[in-house]
């Protein structure tokens, strides 16, 4: 007869197997986010132990934003990907808002959407799933985030569960903020890049509508915008039309201009100041709401070009998910705004000049002419002018034009003449 085993031999080897698949886990989890500083694959790695672990139906990770107002999703097995940075939620909202806020973790082992603090969203599936866990993310003793993990049938979950999905979202806690502050860095750099590339832009000679498609392109990578436009202001008209964009999109390309005081980039000009929109499509001032449902654009960040507190036009650009632009961003557009604007003076300027010296030019080919008519033809200055006035209207031509045949026909007629004397 076999002698039955001491239980606390059976506790003690339990108690090892959770701890050698625990180190396991871990190892794991550092070994993955170790090998890449790049945000968006560390979340998905922790997407993918935690799923793995847990046999989860769905996991959802939220990020705290930097302002630290807001939860936004930013990885997830389910709901579907369009999602990712569009489902936001407060602080205390809902039971991941409250997870963050208390700082402290939530188990529900069945009927999860019958609790108090559940928030539905976008009716979705996985709202309807009927265990849940919410734990939070913490760094530095501080939360930056929510792990949520979901199964479609009432689950309880073991102890030793919920410590390891504890000990796993304070693990890369750290790991989510050097790949934070790692993509900040890269940030910071391709801004001060393109800053140095706008303002070269704008002091070489190329045309003004390349100078402007340039910085459209510019800024649209600087941030990652999903349109970005210029749209110039007629004075005489009261009206913003698109001069440049980087959007492949004819339907944006062919918006209608738009009146001053009719729209949100209308009221930025008028008001001298950025226009921040959470989302255009619910804003009631954007005049084209279904464009912006079809090309899929969310946030809109409209800043004025000023040159000497005058606005000349203003620079748009727009997110595919929604976006809570920093004031660091808005300083960027509008030095990079404030640049464009320096690049339409300077065309202006320079085609002033170029016009200066074309009527300069044709000045001094018109008093030439009139000298060979007064010469040639007996006339007076008034009637020598006269003369090629009325040659420009009844032959439609300018009076450079006239001028020149005028001169030529002279140089004609004394070559002719030198030929016959000779």
């Amino acid at each position: 007869m076999r002698k039955p085993r001491d239980t606390s031999t059976h506790d003690l080897e339990q108690a090892l197997r959770q701890k050698t698949r625990e180190v396991d886990v871990l190892h794991r989890i550092t070994e993955s986010i170790s090998s890449t500083l790049d945000l968006e694959t560390v979340l998905r790695h922790i997407v993918d132990v935690v799923v793995e672990v847990t046999k989860a139906d769905a996991c959802l990770l939220y990020l705290l934003s930097e302002s630290r107002g807001e939860l936004i999703l930013r990885a997830s097995k389910n709901p579907h990907p369009k999602l990712i940075g569009r489902i936001t939620i407060g602080l205390g909202e809902g039971i991941t808002g409250w997870v963050a806020r208390e700082r402290t973790r939530v188990v529900i082992p069945s009927n999860a959407s019958d609790d108090s603090r559940f928030k539905f969203f976008h009716n979705l599936p996985e709202d309807r799933y009927q265990a849940f866990v919410s734990v939070p993310i913490l760094a530095k003793k501080e939360v930056i985030g929510v792990i949520n993990v979901q199964h479609k049938r009432p689950r309880r979950y073991r102890e030793d569960e919920l410590a390891l999905l504890s000990t796993i979202a304070n693990q890369v806690g750290g790991a989510i903020e050097n790949a934070r502050l790692y993509a900040e860095m890269r940030r910071k750099a391709i801004q001060v890049e393109t800053l140095s590339q706008v303002s070269e832009t704008v002091v070489s000679n190329r045309l003004l509508e390349d100078v402007l498609q340039l910085i459209v392109a510019m800024t649209a990578q600087m941030m990652n915008s999903k349109i970005c436009s210029i749209m110039l202001l007629d004075q005489d008209k009261e009206e913003l039309r698109i001069v440049a964009t980087q959007s492949l999109s004819e339907q944006y390309r062919r918006k209608p201009n738009l009146k001053l005081g009719q729209s949100i980039s209308g009221r930025a000009v008028l008001g001298r100041r950025p226009i921040l929109v959470p989302d255009v499509a619910q804003d009631r001032d954007y005049m084209y709401p279904e464009m912006a449902k079809r090309e899929g654009l969310c946030s809109l960040l409209s800043v004025p070009m000023l040159v000497r507190e005058k606005a000349v036009g203003v620079i748009n650009s727009y997110t595919s998910v929604p976006h809570a632009f920093s004031h660091e961003e808005v300083r960027l557009m509008q030095a990079i705004a404030n640049q464009a604007a320096i690049a339409m003076e300077h065309a202006t300027l320079l085609e002033k000049s170029f016009e200066m010296q074309e009527a300069l030019a044709v000045r001094k080919l018109v008093e030439q002419a009139k000298g060979y008519l007064m010469r040639s033809k007996k006339l007076s200055e008034q009637e020598a002018f006269r003369l090629l006035q009325r040659q420009s209207m009844d032959l439609r031509k300018s009076m450079r034009e006239i001028a020149e045949a005028v001169l030529l026909a002279g140089e004609i007629e004394a070559s002719a003449y030198d030929r016959a004397k000779a």
